[in-house]
C-alpha cells in the first residue's frame, strides 16, 4: 500500500528536513512531498536535502492550494498523509494517525494535539469551526477542528477535492468528509509545533483565519441548499 505525505511549506527552512526526516522515518510511509509555497529562503533545498521530493509553486497559493496541488501530484497513493512542515521531529508521531486509516476503521485520521501553554488563541476561531462543522457536518462534535495533521484514504481524498481555499481548509475536509458518510478519527498525537502568539502579528493571523473560516462555512452552507434545491 503507497503511503504519501504531503507537506505544504512556506518560509519553514529552520524546520523543513528535521520535518522530512521524522516522517520518512514512519515504516509505512513511501513518499514525502513537500510543497514548497513559493518560499522567500531555503525551504525547497531543505527538504530536497532530508529525502523529500519537492513541488515548487510558482506563486503564493496559500495553504489551500498548496494542499490541493499536493492532492494532485499524489493522486494515485492508497493514503495520503498531510502534514505541517514545523512539525519538526514531532512529526514521527502521525504514525498513530495512519494506523485507524491503514487498518480501514476510518476514512479519515486527524490529529489531536496538546494545547501549548504558551498558545496565543483566544478559542474565538476554533469555536466557530467546531459549531459550523456540528451544523453542516451531521452533529459531529470536533475536539480539533482546525488540526491539520490528517490521514485520509484515497476515498476521503476523492470526497474532500478541490481543497478550500486559506485556513478554511481543514474544516471543509471535515464538513465533506461526513456528508459522504465517511467515518472520521480523531487521535491524540504527541506532536508540536509553532504557536501563535500573543502580539500584533498573532492577532492578526487569527483574524485572517477566523475569516477564512467563515467564509467556507458560508460556502458550505450554500452548496448544502444547492444540493437540496437540486
Amino acid at each position: 500500500m503507497t503511503v504519501v505525505a504531503v507537506v505544504p511549506a512556506r518560509d519553514e527552512a529552520e524546520t523543513a528536513a528535521s520535518t522530512v526526516y521524522a516522517i520518512l522515518g514512519i515504516p509505512a510511509v513511501s513518499a514525502v512531498l513537500v510543497v514548497d509555497d513559493a518560499s522567500r529562503d531555503a525551504t525547497a533545498a531543505e527538504a530536497e536535502r532530508a529525502g523529500a521530493v519537492v513541488l515548487a509553486l510558482g506563486r503564493n497559493a496559500g495553504k489551500g492550494g498548496a494542499l490541493e496541488a499536493g492532492l494532485r501530484a499524489a493522486r494515485d497513493a492508497d493514503v495520503v498523509l498531510l502534514l505541517d512542515a514545523d512539525l519538526g521531529a514531532s512529526a514521527a508521531a502521525a504514525s498513530a494517525l495512519l494506523e485507524p486509516v491503514l487498518e480501514g476503521s476510518a476514512d479519515m485520521a486527524v490529529g489531536v494535539l496538546p494545547r501549548p501553554a504558551d498558545s496565543g488563541g483566544l478559542g474565538l476561531v476554533k469555536s466557530l469551526a467546531r459549531t459550523g462543522i456540528r451544523l453542516l457536518g451531521r452533529g459531529f462534535v470536533a475536539a480539533a477542528p482546525l488540526s491539520g495533521q490528517r490521514a485520509l484514504s484515497a476515498r476521503a481524498v476523492q470526497a474532500v477535492r478541490p481543497i478550500a481555499p486559506g485556513y478554511g481548509a481543514e474544516v471543509a475536509m471535515t464538513v465533506r468528509a461526513l456528508r459522504a458518510g465517511l467515518t472520521i478519527a480523531e487521535v491524540p498525537v504527541a506532536m508540536t509545533h509553532r504557536a501563535t502568539g500573543r502580539d500584533l502579528p498573532g492577532f492578526a493571523h487569527r483574524g485572517r483565519q477566523f475569516a477564512h473560516v467563515a467564509r467556507v462555512l458560508i460556502a458550505l452552507a450554500l452548496e448544502r441548499r444547492q444540493r437540496s434545491f437540486g
